[in-house]
């Protein structure tokens, strides 16, 4: 297996990590000071034609692989943005994929251009308050009336719902005690309009990426056309799966991404910081912890770039994908937390920027699967050890 990028990978990674890094530390450090969202650096991406990455060429995308859009997604966050630059940008990577491979070709038509072009906001919504992780249980519902579907229920963990137009949306068409052998049956994938009279947004104030929101929706009487309806009723869930690898090999190359931007930062701190006359880089206390954490980092990485690989050539990939967010979230917050101590007091202070990073990050031992839920797959469809739940 040949890691190394084509001559085309090379170019993305060369231009991506031109036009990231010029958006200084100090736009990232106000977009979070006022939670304002980057509307300036998703132009700029789309200007230059980076939305559409996934997106078939038919369709006015580039028609490239998950390889080529964690290419992208790692340079962004390589270049000091985190996850205030990545998530908007991921979000014209993850969400469309179930549309690609399952959408109707009139709903592709209709629709597909125009995330290309950027000319869509989408939010996501599967997680619910009272389900978790166990997206059998959501209570959402979907209720068929002529040629519509009615849709009421609530949602949690939003992003992008203060400024959306279109939102993927999972929804129980089949109750689930119906369909209680097969309880992942019976829930079906909307794509709808993001309509402000029938939903209602709350705001979530949290830890990190405060430029990109999180929110609670509430959904009263939500009309989608069956048109809208995302490949067959009732199979939403098995849709859903095509999409939830790539994502996790995102957000591992991401989080490295992340790791490699407090790292620079660290090490050139390390570099010019004198105490006691000498560079505190000489100190093995200091230099030391941001090799091991390097060392992680680097190793990460590997395994994000195979399970993209992977991906890409149609192998299975569950066990490289899960372990690729698995070690990248470990690895990257590592160097995240050694790079703040490298800092010292100075650390600890916003205008250093590695501060942001730390919080930022925390977010990918949670999601978009918890760290014990990548463990449980491992030990499950991997080493064959009995399920825990």
């Amino acid at each position: 297996m040949d890691f190394a990028f084509t001559e085309q990978q090379e170019m993305i990674k060369k231009e991506v990590a031109a036009l990231a890094r010029s958006f200084s530390l100090d736009y990232w450090l106000e977009k979070d000071r006022k939670a304002e969202y980057p509307v300036e650096f998703i132009e700029a991406f789309k200007k230059n034609g980076w939305l559409g990455i996934v997106i078939p060429e038919e369709y006015g995308g580039s028609g490239l692989g998950v390889t080529e859009a964690s290419i992208l997604l790692h340079e962004i966050c390589a270049a000091g943005a985190g996850t205030s630059g990545a998530s908007p940008i991921h979000f014209y990577v993850f969400p469309p994929m179930p549309l690609i491979k399952h959408a109707s070709e009139a709903l592709k038509r209709r629709y597909l251009p125009r995330i290309a072009a950027g000319d869509i906001i989408m939010s996501f919504g599967v997680t619910e308050p009272n389900a978790g992780t166990d997206t059998s249980r959501i209570q959402t519902r979907a209720e068929k009336k002529e040629r519509r579907w009615v849709i009421n229920g609530r949602k949690v963990w939003n992003t992008n719902a203060q400024h959306a137009t279109k939102i993927l949306l999972l929804a129980r068409t089949t109750p689930r005690e119906q369909v209680a052998q097969k309880p992942f049956k019976g829930m079906t994938l909307f794509f709808a309009d993001f309509d402000r009279s029938r939903i209602t947004v709350r705001e979530i104030e949290k830890l990190g990426r405060a430029a990109v929101d999180s929110n609670e929706i509430f959904i009263d009487n939500l009309e989608v056309p069956e048109e809208d309806v995302v490949g067959q009723v009732g199979e939403g869930f098995y849709h859903l799966l095509d999409s939830l690898n790539p994502e996790r090999i995102l957000t591992g190359i991401e989080a490295v991404g992340i790791g490699k931007a407090a790292l620079e930062r660290a090490v050139q701190y390390a570099k010019e910081r004198v105490v006691f006359d000498r560079p505190i880089g000489k100190n093995q206390a200091i230099a030391h912890p941001l090799a091991q954490a390097w060392a992680k980092v680097e190793t990460a990485e590997l395994m994000c770039w195979k399970a993209a690989w992977l991906f890409d050539h149609g192998r299975p990939c569950g066990a490289e994908a899960n372990t690729a967010k698995l070690m990248a979230a470990e690895a990257g917050f590592e160097a995240c937390d050694v790079a703040l101590q490298t800092f010292g007091g100075y650390g600890y202070a916003k205008e250093f920027y590695v501060e942001r990073l730390w919080r930022e990050i925390r977010l990918y031992k949670i999601a978009p699967v918890s760290q014990q839920m990548a463990l449980n797959y491992l030990s499950e469809h991997v080493l064959g050890l009995p399920k825990s739940y």
